[in-house]
């Protein structure tokens, strides 16, 4: 596993007190680990991670592209006499640093596509990353004559990566070679020249640009980055206290992970990572969009609307979106009612007559999928076609058929029926607002007559006839769809306070024998799920309880960082280890505790 393996070189320096704890900008007192959460810029496809795969990690630090998928194309080595340093290294949001003693080598994003690098002291190794080249694959390495520099071509990504080197001196090895050669251009202090300063320019572009002069010093570079996040910050957590330590960090989860319109990607647009995890899944974008919504109610609607950019003729949203390509695979469960509602409700300013139109047809769009290509002949209730559908990939609801009518799933359509009723008479359509408003009515009536059994949720599988039993949590995520009966809602509070352990509700029970540490959507706890369980629980009256999931969630977040999910019994993260619905789940969570105790009520 990723957070198993050793960093070798690369020894990494412990975070220093949160930035939301001292008088300091965030950017001023933030420290983290880069090989937790990469080191990038709001709107860049690059950036800088010993993380260079799935669950692989490398000694030294890369630069990793985004485009066409994720890809290490450059390893960045410091260097002391002409073999690798012993460094460690040190994150900023807006500068990363290698340290040896006295001597340091720092980068910093100047733009979205241009890294400035400088050493004291220290110099540095620019190595394509070890593919053999050939015409299909692999780093080809010639000199610039046109920009008197040196230029990467990458074949993975399809961009060059041009070096120009500002001061100092240059050595390149393998220039124009082809097969397994070493491709390396190492720079160091010229010679004579005290404290052995040098600076160079590493731009990423598609085939030509005029020759590169820096219009601005490094320093100027880190201080217009450290000010652009600290923007950000307090954008979308000024609400940050002593109590929410974990805070302005998850708003650099967020602002790291952003990238500008490039590819598919039609708006600017928050990956779930910039680990392997760089895509937009059609219902993890809907949490980056509620978190964002108070501090950027535009990047925030830009979030809720990016997969819908690709529904299909059917109203299907796809399976996932990235740089270079639109998965319609599988779907995602329907909880953009859900999220637009939450959106609206704490966004800084209030939709216009054109985006309520365009959000209602999309909704509606998307609703209609369900009802028109989800329910079998002869039933009333949608169906998932496989775990993947629901978001809750390997679940064991899924264990005996793959595809089920589930109560989660006929909750959140309610959900958004409800949402599209309210949008229909906001925009002067009453007979479509009475049409969304029975048949919500209808889907809950049948999904608790042909689901519940008086105790719990069952699945139905309308191709097999057979009913099944879960433990899972996911049988419980109705509570988060509202208008339950009182006796159906105490049974669910109970099926969540027997999953709730020290971190949080674990997706499938501890002493379950399906239960399994890392199992995904088997035992982990992830943000998700937490954040629909607190909003139903709060929703429906048990506030205490919601206030308890609330606190350990978010003292799990500030223990273990923000992992893609959550090792359900000892709090450790697992998997992708920046992942932004986890930030964005805090933030949310966290504004939500501060507001609420700064309330009179």
């Amino acid at each position: 596993m990723l957070h198993d393996e050793g960093l070798n070189n690369v020894n990494t320096v412990d975070s220093a007190l949160p930035a939301s704890l001292t008088s300091a900008p965030p950017s001023a007192a933030m420290r983290f680990d880069v090989a937790e959460i990469p080191f990038s810029r709001r709107g860049s496809w690059l950036n800088l991670s010993p993380v260079v795969g799935l669950h692989a990690r490398e000694p030294q630090v890369h630069l990793v592209s985004h485009t066409t998928a994720m890809t290490a194309v450059l390893s960045l080595v410091p260097t002391e006499g002409g073999t690798p340093a012993d460094t460690a290294v040190e994150a900023t949001p807006a500068c990363l640093r290698w340290r040896s003693a006295g001597d340091v080598v720092e980068a910093a994003f100047e733009t979205t596509s241009t890294i400035r690098v400088r050493g004291r002291g220290l110099g540095i190794a620019l190595r394509a990353t070890d593919r053999p080249l050939t015409s299909f694959a692999g780093t080809y390495f010639v000199e610039d004559f046109a920009a008197s520099a040196w230029v990467f071509t990458c074949y993975e990504t399809g961009r060059r990566y041009r070096l120009t080197v500002l001061r100092g001196t240059a050595v390149a090895t393998g220039t124009e070679s082809l097969g397994t050669a070493v491709r390396e251009l190492t720079v160091s202090g010229a010679a004579g020249s005290a404290p052995g300063e040098w600076e160079v320019a590493l731009e990423e572009l598609r085939t030509g640009r005029r020759a590169y002069v820096p219009e601005i010093s490094f320093d100027e570079v880190v201080e217009g980055a450290a000010r652009e996040f600290d923007e950000y910050a307090e954008a979308v957590a000024g609400w940050r206290t002593p109590a929410t330590p974990a805070a302005a960090l998850a708003a650099y989860v967020l602002w790291s992970a952003t990238v500008e319109p490039a590819g598919f990607v039609g708006r600017e647009a928050v990956l779930m990572s910039k680990h392997w995890m760089d895509s937009v899944w059609s219902w993890d974008h809907c949490f980056n969009a509620v978190a964002l919504a108070p501090g950027l109610p535009d990047l925030a609607l830009d979030q809720f609307l990016l997969p819908f950019d690709h529904q299909d003729e059917a109203g299907a949203l796809p399976d996932s979106v990235t740089h270079s390509r639109v998965l319609h695979n599988f779907v995602k469960p329907p909880i953009h009612g859900w999220a637009l509602r939450q959106l609206r409700a704490r966004s800084a300013r209030d939709l216009t007559t054109a985006e309520l139109e365009l959000c209602y047809d999309r909704l509606a769009r998307w609703s209609m999928f369900w009802l028109d290509h989800r329910v079998a002949p002869g039933r009333t209730l949608p169906a998932y076609q496989h775990g993947n559908d629901s978001g809750w990939d390997n679940s064991t609801a899924f264990d005996d058929d793959r595809v089920v009518e589930s109560a989660d799933l006929a909750a959140f359509l309610a959900i958004q029926l409800d949402v599209l009723a309210d949008l229909a008479g906001e925009i002067d359509r009453p007979a479509e607002a009475a049409r969304w408003s029975a048949t919500a009515v209808q889907l809950r009536a049948a999904m608790l007559a042909q689901l519940w059994d008086g105790r719990r949720f069952r699945t139905f599988a309308p191709l097999s006839g057979r009913h099944g039993v879960s433990d899972s949590l996911l049988s419980a995520m109705p509570i988060a769809g509202g208008a339950l009966p009182a006796p159906v809602v105490e049974a669910l509070v109970q099926q969540v306070e027997a999953l709730l352990t020290e971190y949080g509700p674990a997706t499938e029970p501890p002493w379950s024998a399906s239960y399994q540490p890392d199992g995904y959507w088997r035992g982990p706890i992830w943000a998700p799920s937490t954040l629909l369980i607190e909003d139903g629980l709060r929703r429906c009256g048990h506030a205490e309880l919601a206030d308890e999931v609330s606190a350990r969630f978010r003292r799990l977040c500030e223990r273990s960082g923000f992992a893609e999910n959550f090792d359900a019994m000892t709090g450790e993260g697992l998997r992708d280890r920046a992942y932004t619905w986890t930030a964005a789940t805090y933030l949310v969570l966290a504004g939500d505790y501060v507001r609420r105790a700064g309330s009179p009520s």
